[in-house]
């Protein structure tokens, strides 16, 4: 009897030393799981939408959110320059893209987009900097919160070809003009965008004068109040 006791005991006690292994080992497991998902919820995500925020242009992100028919925004090329953050200069974006339809119902398209995006139209000098026929196409100009917003739909690029060989000074230069391969429709957009504070169209001219801040330098003049009052003799 007292050596099946002991082996009893024996017994018992090898199979709690194999459960509290077996509870460390899940109790280790857990904290592992929990540390990988810490480092994940806190380190990798954070890091993903951080490198994707600074690789993609929001402005560029909102161009592709408007609204318009899939045959006004085909073939886009995006281009940008400056600092996000107006560090020594802000940033510049331009985007062109293709249209199926003409220059009108383009404009049409990408009016309404704008509009249903919250960009209002901006009428202020120089939108155009350069006048655009009636019929070569449409240009306005665009204001939504700390951006400002160019417009242009015109011929596409196979109709300004077109045009260019017509022309009597480039027909100088070309014994033959080339024959259009197909038939050319449609329209070319050009958006540009630009932070507000750094479009110099809409703001008061200084005229020159110096800029004045908020205690202005006294105004010197021949008013007699202003000569000083001459002591007793």
């Amino acid at each position: 009897m007292p050596a099946k006791a002991t082996e009893g005991a024996g017994g018992l006690r090898g199979a709690g030393e194999e459960l509290r292994n077996q509870m460390r080992s899940k109790r280790q497991l857990r904290v592992v799981t929990l540390l990988s998902i810490a480092v994940v919820v806190l380190v990798v995500l954070p890091a993903f939408f951080g490198l994707r925020s600074a690789t993609k242009d929001p402005v560029f992100s909102s161009l592709d959110a408007l609204d318009v028919p899939a045959w006004a925004a085909q073939e886009a090329v995006d281009q940008g320059s400056g600092s996000r953050w107006c560090f020594f200069e802000c940033r510049f974006r331009e985007r062109i893209t293709q249209s199926e339809q003409p220059f009108k119902e383009t404009t049409r398209a990408y009016s309404d987009a704008l509009r249903a995006a919250g960009w209002q139209p901006w009428t202020v000098g120089a939108c155009p900097e350069t006048p655009v026929a009636a019929d070569q196409g449409t240009y306005s100009c665009w204001k939504r919160d700390e951006f400002t917003l160019d417009l242009w739909v015109r011929l596409p690029e196979c109709a300004v070809d077109q045009v260019a060989a017509q022309d009597p000074a480039a027909a100088g230069l070309q014994s033959t003009a080339p024959e259009p391969t197909a038939e050319c429709v449609g329209s070319t957009v050009s958006i540009k965008v630009q932070n507000a504070i750094y479009d110099p169209r809409g703001k008061p001219e200084t005229g020159g004068q110096p800029l004045i801040g908020e205690t202005p330098d006294p105004v010197l003049s021949n008013d007699p109040l202003l000569e000083p009052t001459p002591a007793p003799s």
